[in-house]
């Protein structure tokens, strides 16, 4: 296991949650940090991402399908590229930034934070004739089924500004708590009212949270807690590199759906362990991020 021999400052230890910031977290389902990225280190990962986009990889995935991977003629309305700190070493750096596994750390009460998976999020301006630019209500467990964690978080970090107009990250508050939400899978439906009727007809308030953030903050969500996303109707790219977290009792479960055994696509690329089963803890695909053996 990886012993990581990094020190926070004592300024950097200020970044870190209260335990009034942890009971925000466990009540609503989300948390806004502080500025806590370097605007050089967000600058060398939008450098990446650009080079990405260009068709550049410092290391390729062995498997072509089961994931989302844009590409050139895909359309630009939403960009999803997941595993990319995989394949550019930009956004891996980005990734280790030891602040970001540390509030997730506090946020999640565990001992170690670990890489599940990322995605890179491109978002082109849209006029209001415009369709499409929308991710629908959906819950980040509902596409985890294989972990047996439900204490796992999201981290998103937007490369610039976020405002109401730059399709901001919106949250539905509280709804980690709600019932009959883990098999949300609703990423692709523009329709966000219509899935909100759902919710409502069974008496729940409906609270919309957008959330605003400056370059360099980062926002964390539960996995459990109901996000989606508006269209980017500023004149400018959106970009934003989402990170799913696990802690550090999360392990492969075995998953059904309609009599169908459902096999996340990383079970593939994972080492095994004893009984077969894929190692969530495999430091090659998931690596730890923050452990009890960093001190603060």
């Amino acid at each position: 296991m990886k012993t990581f021999t990094y020190k926070f400052s004592q300024d950097q230890l200020a970044l870190l949650p209260t335990e009034s910031d942890i009971a925000f977290y466990e009540e609503h389902g989300w948390f806004i940090s502080k500025k806590v990225i370097p605007d050089e280190i967000i600058d060398e990962a939008i450098a990446g991402s650009e080079n990405f986009y260009r068709g550049e990889r410092d290391a390729t995935l062995p498997y072509s399908t089961g994931y989302s991977d844009w590409k050139p003629g895909d359309g630009d309305a939403v960009r999803n590229n997941q595993h990319v700190s995989y394949r550019k070493k930009e956004l891996r750096k980005l990734v280790l930034q030891p602040i970001v596994g540390a509030i997730a750390a506090k946020l999640a009460r565990t001992t170690e934070i670990r890489l599940f998976e990322d995605t890179l999020v491109y978002k082109a301006p849209i006029t209001i004739s415009d369709r499409g630019g929308v991710v629908g209500w959906h819950t980040d467990y509902s596409y985890s089924s294989n972990c047996t964690s439900k204490k796992m978080l999201s981290a998103w970090i937007p490369f610039q500004d976020i405002d109401e107009n730059k399709a901001p990250l919106v949250v539905l508050d509280g709804s980690h708590k709600w019932s009959d939400t883990e098999h949300l899978r609703c990423f692709n439906n523009q329709n966000l009212k219509e899935i909100e009727e759902k919710f409502t007809q069974k008496g729940r308030e409906i609270v919309e949270v957008p959330i605003i953030l400056k370059k360099g903050q980062v926002s964390f969500h539960h996995c459990c807690t109901i996000h989606g996303s508006y269209p980017n109707c500023s004149n400018s790219v959106r970009l934003a590199f989402a990170l799913y977290l696990q802690d550090y009792a999360n392990r492969h479960q075995p998953f059904w759906n309609n009599k169908e055994q459902i096999h996340h696509f990383l079970d593939s690329m994972c080492r095994k362990l004893p009984n077969g089963n894929p190692d969530y803890s495999d430091p090659a695909i998931f690596p730890i991020l923050w452990s009890a053996e960093d001190r603060y």
